[in-house]
């Protein structure tokens, strides 16, 4: 074979996102031990309390490991242009500002403020959504005056998704994984190479994480963590996925994250409705309500695997499988969304009706 060919082997899209994935996972599984051991010589613990379901106290620096994780595959596997380095620059300052609330503990402004300086570094190097297909409607460019804050307010929502759903072991990074694989294979599909590797990259992190984090945990990503993953899908989706003229390419990041996304929608308006601050945390979310329901942790984070799988599937089977294919895996979403909501509704009411299920 000539070295020419094994080159252009290697270079492939699919070549290297496949490498870099798995560089990803072996990174983090070498190194998370280390970070573990460090985070208990800081004290930077998760102390349980009456929000909380763990019973021990947990290290919580593992957003560290996760971005060391990334970031050296990032490096390797991906050219350094503008927009690279607006995702390099924007990940290392909201790692920055997670781990500081990991160790030290901040308010919800400080954080917010992270947010917004990480997602402002995605635009000034030009990640931006700068047009929306719609049905009927076409596509519809956006000028800086819409494209620059629906970007930072699309990065900032993605980013509290996943420090919201970060409430039981392994949920959050395993959400992530899947989430993450799917948007490779469909960035892969539309040509977008580096968001692709991208979000190959985040999945392996993510997935090597999963050794540690998974019921029962050893270690926490926290907000270092947490934060850290939304933050880079949101570089994956808005510099990869929506950056297609397809009108489908609107529909996929919210079916894909659809379900986390509803969790965070009636997180706000629940607290609102109880005229609660949306900062204040809560025992409301989907993996607290199956929990409570008597679902074990590791069942309750399984039932939310599957259900984040059955809404990625449909998203791939909007860009890759036969209009009936996709007709039936719509039903099957629906009908385990609706059981699904219906149980936990169900849980509501008995609740309130039996103080003992409290």
């Amino acid at each position: 074979m000539e070295i020419s060919t094994v080159i252009e082997f290697f270079l492939r899209d699919e070549t290297a996102a496949v490498f870099a994935f798995v560089l990803a996972a072996i990174i983090v599984l070498l190194i998370t031990p280390t970070v573990t051991n460090l985070a208990r010589r800081m004290g930077a613990m998760d102390q349980p309390d009456h929000r909380k379901i763990h019973t021990d106290p947990v290290p919580r620096l593992g957003g560290l490991a996760i971005f060391f994780g990334f970031i050296i595959p990032a490096l390797l596997f991906l050219p350094l242009t503008s927009e690279m380095k607006g995702v390099l620059l924007g990940a290392v300052i909201i790692t920055l500002f997670g781990a500081v609330d990991d160790f030290r503990g901040t308010g919800p402004l400080v954080k917010f403020a992270g947010q917004f300086i990480a997602a402002g570094c995605l635009v000034y190097y030009g990640i931006r959504i700068e047009f929306i297909t719609l049905p009927l409607l076409g596509t519809i460019e956006l000028g800086p005056e819409l494209a620059i804050p629906l970007t930072l307010l699309w990065v900032v929502v993605l980013v509290n998704i996943f420090n919201f759903i970060d409430g039981m072991d392994g949920l959050a990074a395993g959400v992530c994984t899947i989430a993450a694989i799917t948007f490779s294979i469909i960035a892969i599909s539309m040509g977008r190479s580096e968001a692709a590797i991208l979000a190959a990259i985040l999945a392996g992190t993510t997935l090597g994480f999963l050794r540690y984090n998974f019921y029962p945990a050893s270690i926490f990503m926290g907000d270092s963590g947490s934060m850290l993953l939304g933050f880079v899908l949101a570089a994956v989706t808005v510099g990869g996925v929506l950056k297609s003229v397809a009108t489908v390419t609107l529909v996929l990041p919210l079916l894909i994250l659809g379900i986390p996304i509803f969790d965070l929608s009636f997180a706000i308006l629940r607290r609102a409705k109880n005229k609660r601050s949306i900062f204040q945390p809560d025992r409301g979310h989907l993996h607290h309500r199956l929990f409570n329901i008597g679902f074990s942790q590791r069942k309750a984070v399984l039932v939310l695997y599957a259900w984040v799988s059955l809404t990625s599937a449909l998203a791939l089977s909007m860009r890759f499988a036969p209009r009936f294919v996709t007709i039936i895996l719509a039903v099957l979403v629906m009908a385990v969304s609706f059981y699904l909501i219906y149980l936990l509704e169900i849980l509501k009411i008995r609740t309130r009706r039996s103080p003992h299920l409290r």
